[in-house]
């Protein structure tokens, strides 16, 4: 099988055309995450056009843009283990405090979230107990603000979830 030349203006678009569904096909099912599959193959794509500015460049072509998505993959799995280890550490240290008082205990709002992911968790603690905005949010978790809005909405739904299975009846105490 001849190598595909390194494209160059509207060869970039073909390929990108031909390419596209192999490296998002290739990344969606690694992560498993529609939003992380569609901003590494941009990234993947965004290392083309640099690739094919370069003199003295390899050749751009599916399988190269593939070796691309599989270094782009590692390291997004290795920032992702990072985060997570940050995230659990951090949550480990935390302490809770129990108001009799309130009527939304801090210890039931502990051990909720504790159920969740740790990036759930995180998400929802920045934004809601932090009181960080969303773009704030986002740069912490390394996401976009898209990403991240996408996000908080399943970060809630998880932690009603969640609430609802630790508490059936619908009262927190």
């Amino acid at each position: 099988m001849q190598p595909e030349p390194t494209p160059s203006g509207t060869g970039l678009l073909d390929l990108y055309d031909r390419a596209l569904p192999v490296v998002y096909g290739y990344l969606v099912s690694r992560v498993g995450d529609r939003v992380t599959a569609e901003e590494l193959t941009s990234e993947v794509f965004l290392a083309a056009v640099d690739a094919v500015g370069r003199p003295g460049a390899a050749p751009v072509d599916t399988g190269w843009l593939v070796g691309v998505a599989r270094h782009k993959l590692v390291d997004h799995w290795r920032r992702a283990g990072r985060q997570r280890q940050a995230l659990e550490e951090l949550w480990e240290g935390a302490e809770p405090t129990a108001d009799h008082n309130d009527p939304i205990d801090a210890v039931d709002v502990r051990d909720t979230l504790a159920r969740l992911t740790p990036h759930h968790r995180a998400a929802l603690v920045l934004r809601y107990v932090d009181g960080l905005p969303v773009a704030d949010v986002a740069t912490l978790l390394d996401r976009s603000v898209h990403a991240t809005e996408s996000l908080l909405v399943r970060a809630k739904a998880a932690y009603r979830h969640a609430s609802a299975d630790h508490h059936p009846e619908g009262s927190p105490s």
